[in-house]
Formats: C-alpha cells, structure tokens, sequence
C-alpha cells in the first residue's frame, strides 16, 4: 500500500476525506492484518467523530464484497428487505416476516441478515428458532430461490471481513461504519432493496449511495424513530420515484401502540410472534406493520407502477390465502 495507515490518519486528523479506492485498500489490507488494532480503532473513530462519506462508505463496501463469498442467483430481480438496527426498540421480526410475506406474494426475496445485536431477535435468531440450517452452498440456495421464491443468507457465512474487526467493534462504546454496510454487503447484489433507517441523516446517506449503486430502493424511517414503518405515527419514504410523508391512516391503518411492536423478553417469544402473523393470528397491529413493510417492497419491486393500495391488497392476500405461511414451511423444508 503506497500510504502508511498513519499517514491516512494524519490526512483524517486535518479533515481530509478517502476515496472509494483507498478505503477498499484499507478494509482489504484489515483482512491481511496489515494494520494493529490501534491504528484500525484510530481509523474507526475519525471516521465517526467526522461522519462518514458516500465514498468512503462505497470504498469498505466495495472491499467486503470483494473479499467475501459471492452468491450468483440464477434469477434477475428480487428484493432484500432489511433495517439498519440500533434503534433500541426491539421490535419483533418485521423485516423477516415482511420478506415471507412479500414471496408469498409470488416475487423473489434474497433476506440477508445476522444474529440480534441491540434487540431479543434478529433475523438469524428467528430463522434458526425453525430448525433452519445456514448455508452457503450455491446449488442449495439456487434450489430454494427457485422453490420457495426466497433464500436466506447469514452475513457471517459470506462477509469475510468482518470477523477481523469483531473485537475491535466490541470493544468501542459507539456505533462505527460496519454498522452501516450491514443493509449494503448483501453478497448476492440485490437491484432492489427496501431499507428501514432510524433517521433522517441515514436517509439521505442512504439514498445517495443506492443513486451511486444505481438500484432501485425504497428507504422507510418513522419520524418517532423506529427503523422500519411502525404505525406509530408519521413516517418517511423515499424511493427512486418520490419522496413523501405518510400518515397510517393514509393506508387505511390505525396508529399501533408502542408496546404492539415488541419481541418480547426472550427469542421463543419473538418467533411465535412471527409465527402468528403467517398464520394470520396475530395482533391487528402486528398484521398491519407486517402489511405496510411488504407492500413498499413490493412497491420497489413494481418499480413504482402499482399505487401503494394495491401493494396492500397483494401483500393482504398473501397472507389471508395463507400464501405466506406455505411459502416459509416450504423453505424451512428446504433448508432443515
């Protein structure tokens, strides 16, 4: 590498910003252990104290898919639907459900995701409560996306990188870039993706590096903070076509209290909750959120050609003809 790592520190220390290539360097040359742990923690915190670029987000991204395992899908467009986490909410599997939902519904879903960090249930936790074996076995997973119409990849199986910088991530009291790339190192490259954001920062973040990755996107934040459409109260949607606030009523939904989102204190707790939105038993509130997630991804997927009505209408009957739930038996099927 031409630059030392403490010359790129000088150069962040007098407010200078990376390019997308030396920041792939710098995250290829941490998979190298070219660096001490000092000097990537010096890295990470600047990087935080100054906010992070589109380009230097672009450049980590670009090292961790270059370093991981890729995943070629035999298929041309699904979705991913995922939230950046660290809400502090502990919402129940929202995004999870929304994407069985969303297949159920007849489109393709390639869900990517990872064990909970700040929450009782993250996406693995709820998938691995089914008995679901991870894998990383291309014929497998082209097996279920062609079956089941949804495959699902566990982050630590294909982003390489990110076991280097565990400790170090563990041991900072602050959020750092790698909780950024989660939503953007899916490895097998959705063109489309709906992504929950806890603020409006992130959004427009987001949004400038989705324009820069040239797919199409919806990005949902609830003005009361939750990363992903809660019901709440008001929320936020900008996608590749519009940008606006919405009421729930504007859906045709009443607002959900709070303490209607929750997983509850323990993993058992959270699958049976995603459990009774496919089988169609759950709260009204759980139902709708699950409904209102599904439809923007199907929104995307459309391509913004069908209005956000019909979007429900799918995403309504997918799971009331029990669409949904016969789609996630077939995949725990295929994957136990």
């Amino acid at each position: 590498m031409e630059q030392t790592m403490k010359t790129i520190l000088n150069r962040m220390l007098n407010h200078e910003e990376l390019s997308r290539e030396e920041m792939k360097t710098i995250l290829i040359g941490i998979t190298q252990s070219e660096y001490p742990n000092e000097q990537i923690t010096a890295l990470l915190t600047c990087l935080q104290m100054r906010g992070v670029t589109v380009e230097e987000l672009l450049g980590f991204r670009d090292g961790i898919l270059e370093t991981g395992v890729p995943v070629p899908l035999d298929c041309d467009r699904y979705i991913d639907v995922v939230g950046t986490g660290g809400d502090r909410k502990n919402t129940f599997n929202i995004s999870t459900t929304s994407c069985f939902v969303i297949a159920g519904a007849g489109y393709k879903v390639a869900k990517h995701g990872n064990y909970a960090a700040t929450s009782t249930s993250g996406a693995s936790n709820v998938i691995a409560q089914h008995g679901v074996k991870f894998t990383d076995d291309l014929d497998k997973l082209n097996r279920c996306m062609q079956e089941a119409g949804i495959v699902y990849l566990h982050a630590q199986l294909f982003a390489k990188a990110m076991k280097f910088v565990g400790p170090i991530r563990k041991a900072l009291p602050f959020p750092t870039i790698f909780n950024l790339l989660g939503p953007l190192v899916n490895p097998s490259q959705p063109s489309c993706q709906l992504l929950g954001v806890a603020n409006l920062d992130q959004m427009r973040l987001y949004q400038q590096v989705y324009q820069k990755i040239g797919i199409d996107y919806g990005i949902v934040n609830s003005i009361d903070g939750y990363d992903e459409i809660s019901l709440t109260g008001d929320f936020k949607v900008t996608t590749n076509h519009f940008e606006r606030i919405f009421r729930p009523q504007d859906l045709g939904f009443e607002c959900a209290k709070p303490e209607e989102l929750v997983a509850g204190a323990t993993e058992q707790e959270a699958k049976e909750i995603f459990d009774n939105v496919l089988e169609n038993r759950a709260l009204p509130a759980q139902k709708n959120i699950v409904l209102a997630n599904a439809a923007f991804g199907i929104q995307v997927l459309e391509r913004g050609e069908k209005s956000i009505e019909e979007c429900i209408a799918i995403a309504r009957e997918s799971i009331d003809s029990g669409s949904a739930l016969r789609t996630f038996k077939k995949f725990v099927e295929l994957n136990s």
